[in-house]
């Protein structure tokens, strides 16, 4: 009798030395179908078998690989990349496990059995290197990534997002919602961009900036993130949450766990989707609207997409200062009109120009990240609002990124500037004893001044 997965029969460590599989398949085996049969054959023979001893596991796939390849005269490359094949289906995630092991590879976008897309610095190509067997093959795969997490993919849930054991994202689906068949895109998060030194040194930002960042976050001023997709959201508000002190207690919120905070009083909130059954699931509205009654110092939501944008805005205008989240947008103008949008999604009867106050109320900075037609990521805008004159919303930008076209090698040139401007908050930043950025604006709150007092003068004359 066939199990349902043979990757509920096994537990294992490591079978044998691995091999460079980054090599394609096409050069190991120049006969593609014959490596499919082949790996086709094993994997089902360990779907049908039963071995109650794991010990036995390595000997008894190499003894398959013996007799399904026996007549061919294959070579000790060809054979030892078999066998690797097979050992990643045992011990790791198929096919992809060494592209989740490269850190190299930011991404890796499944489209079908042999069309897999990875991104490396921020360029998008195909890798022959990786093949799965069929759509099946693909859908195993994916059910051993999420099974541990109490998530499924099905006919009956065709959609899945969830995360790997290091915090990577896995997003899923299948038909009879994706029409050619299983799509996978897994988003995977560099270990050494988790500080702000990082993005320096990659220029997505500049020092100044991070220092103004930095004060922003110690005076617990209300920050949105947004930017499109794989602009690098969700690592720049991971990066913003470690300049929050060890001593408050903090309660993160989100789709499927990523962020990966450094202090010590840390909750972590994820979602549940349904059952089969339609029932229990838990949105991110749910968990802001819980977080609330857990005595947070802050609040940090992953991402906000819906109802949910009305209770975070309330937790920041009730005393919970210093929260942090993200939302898709083109730049800080869109994602204040699209913060609109969602709090009229939650069927509020409030008027535009209520909500619009709540939000200036609410919000001190946006930043928008953007990736850069060379895949290079980029804080493009800092900006804060200062006021709201009854319709719209009042946006000042402190920071910017202006683009000068693209060099030679097809980079974007471009610089970052800091306008001559004081900011509102600067003034919450100093009330608050905070002095990191006065460098910056005291030139200008110089000037500032100045031109008070001449005005002064000038009207009492």
């Amino acid at each position: 009798m066939k199990k349902s997965s043979w990757l509920e029969e096994f537990d294992v460590v490591d079978l044998s030395p691995k091999v460079d599989t980054h090599e394609s398949d096409y050069e190991v085996f120049e006969d593609k179908k014959l490596l499919d049969n082949f790996r086709n054959s094993i994997i089902q023979e360990l779907i049908d078998s039963n071995i109650s001893d794991n010990s036995n596991l390595s000997q008894y796939i190499n003894e398959e690989i013996d007799r399904i390849t026996d007549g061919y005269d294959l070579s000790g490359q060809e054979r030892n990349y078999l066998l690797n094949l097979i050992e990643n289906e045992v011990n790791g995630y198929g096919p992809i496990t060494e592209l989740l092991d490269d850190k190299n590879v930011t991404e890796i976008m499944i489209n079908g059995p042999d069309e897999i897309y990875i991104e490396v610095d921020g360029v998008l190509s195909r890798d022959k290197s990786v093949s799965f067997i069929n759509a099946d093959h693909i859908i195993r795969t994916v059910q051993r990534i999420i099974q541990p997490l109490g998530r499924t993919i099905d006919s009956a849930s065709p959609m899945v997002d969830s995360r790997l054991p290091d915090g990577s994202r896995i997003n899923a689906i299948i038909p009879p919602l994706s029409v050619k068949g299983p799509v996978v895109t897994i988003r995977k998060f560099k270990d050494d961009i988790d500080n702000i030194d990082s993005l320096i040194g990659n220029g997505t930002l500049t020092p100044y900036m991070a220092r103004f960042l930095d004060a922003c976050v110690d005076a617990r001023l209300n920050i949105l993130v947004c930017g499109g997709t794989g602009s690098g959201k969700t690592t720049l508000l991971n990066v913003l949450s470690n300049f929050i002190g060890n001593e408050e207690r903090i309660i993160t919120i989100e789709d499927a766990v990523e962020l990966r905070l450094k202090q010590d009083h840390v909750i972590s909130l994820e979602t549940k989707s349904t059952n089969y059954d339609q029932e229990g699931e838990v949105t991110i509205r749910d968990l802001v609207r819980n977080s609330l009654r857990m005595r947070p110092d802050r609040i940090i939501v992953g991402e906000v997409r819906g109802k949910e944008a009305f209770d975070m805005l309330q937790a920041m205008n009730t005393g919970h200062d210093g929260s942090l989240t993200t939302l898709h947008a083109n730049g800080c103008r869109d994602a204040l009109n699209r913060l609109e949008t969602m709090i009229l999604m939650g069927e509020l009867e409030l008027p535009i120009k209520a909500i619009r106050g709540y939000i200036e109320s609410a919000i001190d900075i946006v930043i928008s990240v953007e990736r850069l037609s060379d895949g290079k990521r980029k804080v493009t805008s800092i900006s804060e609002i200062v006021g709201f004159d009854g319709e719209n919303i009042q946006l000042k930008e402190i920071f910017g990124f202006i683009k000068h076209g693209l060099t030679e090698s097809k980079e974007v040139n471009g610089e970052f500037i800091l306008y001559d401007y004081v900011p509102e908050v600067y003034e919450k930043i100093k009330s608050r004893g905070i002095n990191t950025i006065d460098d910056m604006f005291v030139k200008e709150e110089k000037k500032k001044k100045s031109s008070v007092k001449k005005t002064t003068k000038k009207t009492k004359k």
